[in-house]
């Protein structure tokens, strides 16, 4: 099982190329064992960018999402209480993007790797990152 980052997610889904072999190893391993786990916060970050104008996808987030979403090996992971909490008290200095807190929270707590290319995150040693 591995967590995917957001732009992890959107690249998966629309540019698989942008992957890095590890990344697409990971993601085709975790497919077979019906294990990507996607937070929740990241369909906000993806509605976000959106709706200003910085990301436009082919069809309506809602569709987009919802397709993710009908995909039997994934499930997305909510933003519960003890994700919610152990966000904002990351151990070590970790960068203050709430978002990029609570999918790493996630991994964390799920004691799953985090696939990211997400420099601030691969360069925290409090989670393990799959990239290179």
């Amino acid at each position: 099982m591995i967590v995917l980052d957001t732009h992890i997610w959107l690249w998966w889904i629309s540019n698989p190329d942008y992957l890095s072999p590890p990344a697409q190893h990971a993601i085709d391993l975790a497919v077979s064992e019906k294990g990507i786990i996607i937070s929740s916060i990241s369909t906000w970050e993806i509605a976000l960018l959106v709706e200003k104008g910085r990301l436009e996808l082919s069809i309506d987030v809602r569709d987009w999402v919802r397709k993710t979403e009908d995909l039997p090996f994934v499930r997305f992971m909510p933003v519960d209480n003890t994700i919610a909490l152990r966000s904002v008290n990351l151990p070590a200095n970790f960068h203050p993007d709430p978002a990029d807190r609570i999918i790493t929270a996630t991994a964390i707590t799920m004691g799953l790797p985090l696939v990211t290319k997400d420099d601030k995150i691969l360069n925290y040693h409090h989670v393990k990152t799959i990239w290179n």
